[in-house]
Parts: C-alpha cells; sequence; structure tokens
C-alpha cells in the first residue's frame, strides 16, 4: 500500500531539490535517512525533516516497522513564485523570481520475504517426516 505525505512552500527551487531527490528515489527508509545526513546541500535538512516526519506517521497512524518500508517515488512540483524587483538602468525594472517548491512522498511498505521461506520449510519438513 502506498503511503503519500507533502512539503509544500519549500523556498528552496525545485531545480535545486530534484537534485537531492534524486539520490535517495527508490531506495530503503533507513539507507535514505543516512545518506541525508551527510548530504551538504541546502534542500537535504528539510527533505530530512520531511522524511523523519513521514516515517513517525506510517509507524504511529498505520503500525507500520520502519524496516519494512521504502521510498517508492517523491515528486518535486514548482510552487508559487515570490515576484520581487530589482531597479535597473534608465528607470527601468528587472524582475526577480524566487522559486518554491511542493514535495511528495510516496512511502510503500516492503513485503516480508521471511513468512514465505519458513512455509517452505514447513512444508518440506513436513513431508520428509511422512516418507
Amino acid at each position: 500500500m502506498e503511503y503519500k505525505f507533502h512539503l509544500n512552500n519549500l523556498r528552496i527551487a525545485p531545480r535545486k531539490v530534484r537534485l537531492v531527490t534524486n539520490l535517495i528515489k527508490k531506495s530503503s527508509v533507513l539507507s535514505a535517512l543516512a545518506q541525508l545526513k551527510f548530504q551538504s546541500k541546502k534542500a537535504a535538512l528539510p527533505m530530512l525533516k520531511l522524511l523523519k516526519s513521514a516515517i513517525a506517521s506510517a509507524v504511529n497512524n498505520f503500525n507500520l516497522s520502519p524496516e519494512n518500508l521504502r521510498i517508492l517515488n517523491i515528486l518535486v512540483d514548482e510552487g508559487p513564485k515570490l515576484k520581487r524587483f530589482r531597479p535597473r538602468a534608465f528607470g527601468r525594472a528587472g524582475a526577480i523570481h524566487k522559486k518554491t517548491s511542493h514535495i511528495t512522498l510516496i512511502l510503500e511498505e516492503r513485503a516480508v520475504l521471511g513468512v514465505k521461506k519458513k512455509k517452505k520449510i514447513v512444508k518440506e519438513i513436513q513431508k520428509s517426516r511422512f516418507t
């Protein structure tokens, strides 16, 4: 099942945030946490905060284990622009667009592989006892 978490109006340009999100996309949550802690980019800190919040919400609200969570996808969209102006020559004004980002984090619970293996082993043991 998929679980979505949002961070809106982050005051960093989407192009710069995507550099960080592409590093942790499709990885496990625990390895993504480790990778974000040691990133030197400015966008790594809000991403770390979002990921920790998402893990806490998944554990608290949906009774999931952090070891079984993985990042399915991260979407970075452009938010509203802050428009500022700077004086230029001959009385003109130069536009400055300060961009914001909307981040959507989609977590997924991995299937536990140990259960299937145990069932196979139990069936093999039962077969060997009767033959």
